[in-house]
């Protein structure tokens, strides 16, 4: 099976405590989100955790629900989720000189997911991951969405 991923990395000048603790509250999703579909958490466990549930109301175009599973968890460092297509959100922290290289990755590599690329999906999720790093900055450095 083939490896199918989208990938955006954005050096962020603040701590990476600061920015995981964004990514790892549910009710902060909306106020990141860059692609405009995550409108608010449906079911929050409150600070995510390995194997925590979590459900999302999402619209595009419709209102509909993602109910998902953290898969990956390393505190300060990693957090990833997927939902009931087994799909891959990862945020990944790295310090650096100036901050913390934040790298958001979606890997759709199921076999299903090959039914994404003639939609365009990778596309837009790229420009939509771009917008939602440019977000997460601000939240983190300006302390407002």
């Amino acid at each position: 099976m083939a490896s199918r991923t989208v990938t955006a990395t954005r050096i962020i000048a603040a701590p990476a405590e600061k920015i995981f603790d964004v990514l790892a509250d549910p009710s902060q999703h909306p106020a990141i989100d860059g692609s405009g579909s995550v409108t608010r958490p449906k079911v929050n466990p409150g600070r995510l955790s390995l194997g925590a549930k979590f459900s999302m109301d999402m619209k595009l175009g419709v209102p509909y629900v993602t109910k998902n599973v953290v898969s990956e968890f390393e505190e300060d460092r990693l957090i990833a989720w997927h939902h009931f297509a087994q799909f891959v959100w990862r945020y990944e922290l790295e310090e650096v000189d100036g901050g913390t290289k934040v790298t958001e990755t979606f890997d759709y590599s199921k076999p299903w997911g090959v039914l994404l690329s003639p939609l365009g999906v990778p596309q837009r999720n790229r420009v939509a991951m771009e917008k939602t790093l440019e977000r997460l900055e601000h939240l983190v450095v300006t302390g407002s969405a």
